[in-house]
Parts: C-alpha cells; sequence; structure tokens
C-alpha cells in the first residue's frame, strides 16, 4: 500500500465539510454508547434490587436494607471492573465475554455483604446464605445485562461503517457483520484503498466506524488514520491482512512499547484435558436427568406424526479418525438414507461436507426441531460414552472424511462436539473454508475456558434459530 500523507489535506476537507453537522454526529454518537453504558448501570442496579427483595422475602431485612443501601457503592465496583465501558472499546460485544468480571463483581457484593453485617450476629449471613447470594448476583447479572445488550440494539439504529479494502478480506469482513447482528454493524460504503479515501473526504460525513481490511497494510497507513478519526470521533477496527500470524495468538502482550503476540504451540495439559473430560461426564450426567420428561415429550411425539423409529444413528468419523455411531432424534423420513441419492451425489460434491436448507427428506415435525437443536440431545449419551465431547468440531459422516485432503484432517485431532465454534459463528451459512477456519483456530487454542464460553454462546444461539436447517 502506498503512503498516505496525501489524508493531510483532504482531512481538512473533511473538517469543512463536517463544520455544521460535525456536533450532530459526535454527540450521535455519544448518545449511542451512553445509553449503552446506562442501560448496563440499570441492569446490575435492577439485579441488586432484585436480590434486596428476595432477602427481604425470606425475612433478612436488615440484610435486605443493606443490599439497597450499598448499591451506589458496588455500582461503582462494577465501573472499576470495566463492566460499563468494555463494550466502547470492542467491535462485538458479548455478555459472555465479561462473565470472569461478573464472578468477581458478585464475589466482591457477598464479601462486603458479610463484612457489613458481622456485627449483627442475629442477621448474619451463613455460609449457604452467601453461597445463595453469590451465586444468584452471577445468574441474574447474566440475564439482565444480556437483555439490557439486546434492548439497546432495538432502539439504537446500527452504527455506520467504512470499510476500506478490497478483496477477500473485505468481503470475510463485511460477510461477518451480516452473520453475527449482535455486531451492530451496518456497512453503508467500501472503498478500496486508502488513497481513494483521502480522494473523497466526504465519505467521512456519515461514518461512524472505519473498519481497515487491506490485503496489504502500512504502519504509516494506520497512524495516518489514528488522528482523523479521534479527531472527528470515529472509531478505528483494523482487520490484519496475515490471518495465520493472527489466527492462534492467544495473547497480546507488552514490553515497553513493544508488542508481543504470545502463541499455544505447546501440547494440551493432561490436567486440562482431565477436566474438560470431567465437566463433559458431569454435564451429560445432569442433562439427561433433568431433559428425560422433554426425552419422552419428543419421542412421543414423533411416533405420532411420522411413527418408528424415534432415533437414527449413523456411523461418523471421531477421534483420529475412529468410526463411533452417533445418535439423533429422527429428523426425516424412516427411508431416508436410501434416498440420499435423489437429493445429492457425496462423490460430486464441491467440498466433503453438506448440509441442505430444504431437504425433502425433513418432515415437519423434524424442521422444528432441527432448529431449536431438539435433535441433537441424544448425543448427550455420546458424550457420557466418551465418543464426542461437549465442544469441538461437529462430527462428519465416514464417507465425506474419506474424501478429505491433508490439510482437512486435524479435525480429527480432538473428538468431536455436541456444540462447538461452527455452531456459534454461523452454522448451516458457514462454506467449507469458513467452518476450517473457526474449527482450526478453536483447536489450537483449545482452552476449558473456551468451551465454557462456546457453551454460553450456544444457548442464544439455540434460541435464534439463525444458520439451522
Amino acid at each position: 500500500m502506498t503512503d498516505v500523507h496525501t489524508l493531510e489535506a483532504p482531512a481538512e476537507a473533511a473538517t469543512h465539510v463536517r463544520e455544521i453537522h460535525g456536533r450532530q454526529f459526535r454527540e450521535r454518537r455519544y448518545w449511542r454508547d451512553s445509553l449503552r453504558r446506562r442501560l448496563l448501570a440499570a441492569a446490575d442496579a435492577v439485579v441488586l434490587l432484585a436480590v434486596a427483595l428476595t432477602l427481604a422475602a425470606s425475612g433478612s431485612m436488615i440484610a435486605a436494607s443493606a443490599f439497597v443501601v450499598l448499591a451506589p457503592l458496588w455500582l461503582l465496583v462494577a465501573k472499576l471492573c470495566g463492566q460499563y465501558d468494555r463494550d466502547h472499546k470492542v467491535l462485538r460485544h458479548l455478555t459472555v465475554d465479561e462473565i470472569p468480571s461478573i464472578v468477581f463483581w458478585a464475589l466482591s457484593v457477598t464479601a462486603t455483604m458479610t463484612v457489613v453485617l458481622l456485627p449483627l450476629e442475629e442477621v448474619g449471613l451463613t455460609d449457604s446464605d452467601r453461597l445463595y447470594v453469590w451465586l444468584l448476583v452471577i445468574a441474574l447479572a447474566i440475564v439482565f445485562r444480556s437483555g439490557a445488550r439486546r434492548l439497546w440494539r432495538m432502539v439504537t439504529p446500527a452504527e455506520r461503517a467504512l470499510i476500506v479494502g478490497q478483496g477477500e478480506l473485505s468481503d470475510m469482513t463485511a460477510r461477518k457483520t451480516g452473520l453475527f447482528p449482535d455486531i451492530h454493524v451496518e456497512v453503508r460504503c467500501r472503498v478500496s484503498s486508502v488513497d481513494e479515501l483521502a480522494a473523497t473526504p466526504a465519505l467521512l460525513q456519515d461514518v461512524d466506524r472505519i473498519v481497515l481490511a487491506c490485503d496489504s497494510l502500512s504502519e504509516r497507513a494506520v497512524s495516518d488514520l489514528l488522528p482523523i478519526c479521534r479527531r472527528d470521533g470515529i472509531k478505528l477496527s483494523v482487520v490484519p491482512p496475515v490471518r495465520a500470524v493472527f489466527g492462534t495468538a492467544t495473547q497480546l502482550s507488552h514490553v515497553a512499547e513493544l508488542p508481543v503476540l504470545d502463541y499455544n504451540t505447546w501440547d494440551i495439559s493432561r490436567s486440562t484435558l482431565f477436566m474438560k473430560r470431567a465437566l463433559d461426564f458431569g454435564v451429560a450426567v445432569l442433562a439427561l436427568v433433568l431433559l428425560a420428561p422433554l426425552f419422552v415429550l419428543v419421542a412421543l411425539a414423533i411416533l405420532a406424526t411420522s411413527g418408528r423409529p424415534v432415533l437414527f444413528s449413523q456411523r461418523r468419523a471421531g477421534q483420529s479418525g475412529r468410526p463411533f455411531r452417533m445418535w439423533k432424534f429422527r429428523t426425516m423420513v424412516a427411508d431416508a438414507e436410501a434416498r440420499l441419492d435423489e437429493v445429492v451425489s457425496l462423490h460430486d460434491l464441491e467440498h466433503p461436507m453438506f448440509k441442505l436448507r430444504f431437504d425433502p427428506r425433513t418432515t415437519r415435525l423434524g424442521r422444528l426441531l432441527r432448529r431449536t437443536s431438539l435433535d441433537e440431545l441424544p448425543q448427550l449419551l455420546n458424550v457420557l460414552r466418551g465418543d464426542m465431547s461437549l465442544v469441538g468440531p461437529r462430527p462428519e459422516q465416514l464417507e465425506l472424511v474419506e474424501r478429505y485432503e491433508p490439510e482437512h484432517l486435524f479435525r480429527l485431532a480432538v473428538k468431536p462436539g455436541l456444540t462447538g465454534p461452527m455452531q456459534i459463528y454461523g452454522r448451516g451459512e458457514l462454506t467449507f473454508q469458513e467452518r476450517l477456519a473457526v474449527e482450526r483456530e478453536y483447536i489450537e487454542s483449545l482452552s476449558l475456558g473456551r468451551d465454557l464460553r462456546i457453551l454460553g454462546l450456544t444457548i442464544p444461539v439455540i434460541v435464534s434459530g439463525r444458520g439451522a436447517f
């Protein structure tokens, strides 16, 4: 990319273009971000009020009163934890990403209550009370803060973005804004280069964010864009053109002014694998017990609408390519396997994957089960047996795995998952290359924390039904 000193002169023109409307644009941006902060603070206040009402209902009026009196202090602690400003700094705002700070905040709330009520032995919190308050604050904070963000997206217009760049990287950046509505960004304009943006400063007139997604990136381009964006209050995001360099980076740190990328290039520790298996086993057992009535209802619905069999099983490729029998609730006609050639030829597929948006073999009830992911519930038995994990790449048919190229085999390095990166990053909307990209990033950065994050993101994806077919 050529140097962009030429931006300095157009920047003056841009200032002239914005003389009349500049203040309005700044106020509009400030209003959008300010409203989000206030809604999140209101959500936290509602959480504290709900806990106070719960304590009052249980007869602990003094504890409930203390909760109300100390509420401003705890909102200040939430502010210090960055719970109101983090969204402003990132392109995508997800409640699941702030769970660690929510847990810390809930712990500080519980600890402060314990100290305050300590002199009053007759109303002091017991160990079970403290655990209850801590868990209640965490659960309510996640629910209400998620609701606050959803409400914010409903009442505020999407950020108006201008993408600088052309080619695959620019196209992928624009596509992600459509795949993830929670990004809350609308691409208003695209220019091929910073030079083109410099030549048409009027494009900056109605823009809230510039996304730099060029196949080649110069340090000077970023350094020249930064003062312009700071002056006009425009947010700036940069998509690195060398995704192989940044794809598996787990942490960006600094040594003085020198940025350093640290990678996960070591083997996964045995303790991590043990905890992952323990999580799989524990959640599978609990889910099978709690969801047993739902299993019965779904089975009865399938029997009533299309008869037997209730379950569908198919041989899939597991870890290291070992075959196993995967179970699902049947969503297609009973002879669906025999009729596969009527809808698709596996040998003629461009890529070793297929998922038809309108498969004629799917029953009416089956479409509902797929949209809600209820058809996947029997795979909890696979998780319990150890054939699958709660989180991982989705298991693929053996016939398709046989067509894998060597660069595709990394998918088999870990156990397949009940859910995984494909499910939370687009599901059936993803192309084969996009699916490989998100699964590679997951496998190369595997951790228990990432599994918990994916499990948390799976719930809203299932509720929305986006990409399920």
